[in-house]
């Protein structure tokens, strides 16, 4: 069965360099970056929650449209480096229409 896409999403590494692709519905941002080879999503853990490499730092705009941090992302953010008010783990957010043009840039540490 093919998975039907929800949108685009728009990941920028630290140098600027923007790249715009389709992630699956229900499918974690991070399993589109990784799926695509975004770099500077590392995704070590393989999207369990247990470290901090697929940090994204969510536009302004975007952050009310995203569900609230769990109590165990909170505790993964507190290992990252250059953790900011905006940092989510892509690996604990689920594409769905209603984000379709997310734009999420990556931390210097992560290229």
């Amino acid at each position: 069965m093919a998975n039907r896409a929800a949108g685009k999403v728009t990941y920028i590494e630290s140098t600027g360099k923007a790249h715009t692709i389709e992630v699956a519905e229900g499918w974690s941002l991070m399993e589109g970056a990784v799926k695509h080879l975004v770099p500077g999503i590392d995704a070590d853990c393989g999207g369990a929650c247990a470290c901090a490499t697929c940090q994204v730092y969510v536009d302004p705009e975007w952050e009310g449209k995203l569900p609230p941090k769990t109590d165990m992302e909170e505790t993964m953010l507190d290992f990252a480096p250059e953790r900011q008010s905006s940092s989510r783990l892509s690996c604990q957010i689920r594409m769905t229409p209603a984000l379709d043009g997310i734009i999420l840039r990556l931390p210097k540490s992560q290229h």
